[in-house]
């Protein structure tokens, strides 16, 4: 199953590779402003000459064909950096921008699947059916692979799979469990109304803060009394805004969070209980409250067959030691609107290494990979292309 040709030329290019991280590294755009690394992949692909389409306003699509015709499997790189400030500056290729940087590895997703191109370019001759490209912008802010959903890059696609750089799993081990994975996103806001005034006459005033703490000290109880223990839900109210000095009583308060769940109904219970704690502890108090639940990403839930054909991909391309199982993550990934398009996969593939310093969790300033890495998540991209086109 494994294709020798592949793994040669991964080795062949892992130079490369390494020097693609590090120029995508030092070069951090935004979601939705991969204007620079849009243009770069498009020439990379042409001197591949593999042909591609742009997506608006950025990402592409490309796709090596086959000499047979056959069924489509895709592979999903994001391109997109975060608004944070590189704390690392010592590494040789830190940020050049000054509040942006790669904090969450989409750098090494761009580089492992131009190189895991370029080793599948080589033997499009080979190839029994044709494998799309999506180098996909603004992941970091749930929008990007809609986009590209909605610009066609699903249609025709029999399979998709996708990998994420995971700093808290050794270097060179590979996760991919059945079932969920990454859990959906959703965000709540929560806007209560009182009746402002003097601090000095409370009697007069309906206090918008009292009502909004009593929300905020309340709410969890939606997870630890509505929900099955046995589904794993988070809440967490991450803004509150309220009052404007320090002798007003305050007239509103604004309220923002986030919902993470891997199950619908439970997904549904935390939206109703959410509403009905607003409503209900506005009224002890004479206030009002409006709600918005803003459904955001779905949970990611790997195929099983596609799963176990990552798992037994990884243990011949790399040996069985290189399997691990990773728990699944409170964290969301818009990875999951290809998953609604068309089964399929999403792998973890380690870089977590102490003596190299890259244990840093996602999101912060001091985040790295071990380059070590590389080479397996480019090969595993490639590999895996190869084998589920050639079972």
């Amino acid at each position: 199953m494994i294709n020798q040709k592949i793994k040669s030329a991964i080795e062949a290019y892992s130079d490369e590779l390494t020097a693609l991280r590090r120029q995508f590294h030092s070069e951090p755009e935004l979601s939705f402003e991969e204007v620079k690394t849009t243009a770069f992949v498009c020439d990379y692909l042409d001197k591949l000459g593999i042909s591609y389409r742009k997506t608006e306003p950025t990402g592409v699509i490309a796709e090596i064909q086959g000499a047979s015709g056959g069924k489509t499997v895709v592979l999903r790189g994001d391109m997109d950096a975060l608004s944070v400030e590189q704390l690392n500056k010592h590494v040789p290729y830190a940020s050049k921008i000054a509040g942006k940087m790669h904090a969450c590895g989409h750098d090494a997703h761009t580089s492992m699947l131009l190189i895991a191109a370029k080793a599948l370019a080589d033997v499009r001759d080979e190839l029994p059916g044709n494998v799309r490209l999506l180098f996909q912008p603004a992941e970091e802010i749930a929008q990007g692979a809609k986009a590209m959903v909605e610009q066609g890059a699903m249609e025709g696609v029999d399979n998709v799979f996708g990998i994420h750089i995971w700093s808290q799993m050794p270097t060179h081990k590979v996760s991919c469990t059945p079932g969920p994975s990454f859990a959906a996103a959703d965000i709540f806001k929560v806007h209560f109304k009182g009746k402002g005034g003097h601090g000095a006459m409370p009697e007069d005033c309906i206090d918008a803060a009292i009502v909004a703490s009593s929300f905020v000290m309340n709410v969890q109880t939606i997870i630890s009394r509505a929900i099955d223990p046995q589904s794993p839900a988070v809440l967490t109210v991450g803004k509150m805004e309220v009052g404007t000095r320090f002798n007003v009583i305050a007239e509103n308060a604004l309220i923002e969070g986030t919902v993470r769940t891997f199950h619908q109904d439970t997904r549904d219970e935390i939206e109703k209980g959410i509403s009905q704690y607003a409503e209900q502890v506005a009224a002890i108090y004479g206030a009002t409250a409006e709600v918005e639940y803003i459904r955001g990403t779905q949970p990611v839930i790997n195929d099983e067959a596609s799963a176990k054909l990552v798992q037994h991909v990884a243990a011949e391309a790399f040996g069985a030691g290189v399997l691990y199982d990773e728990k699944p993550t409170m964290g969301a990934e818009d990875f999951s609107f290809f998953l609604d398009e068309a089964p399929g996969s999403f792998a973890l593939v380690g870089s977590g290494n102490p003596e190299k310093d890259t244990e840093w969790s996602h999101h912060h300033g001091n985040f790295d990979i071990d380059e070590d890495a590389l080479a397996t998540g480019a090969e595993l991209y490639a590999q895996y292309a190869w084998a589920y086109l050639s079972k």
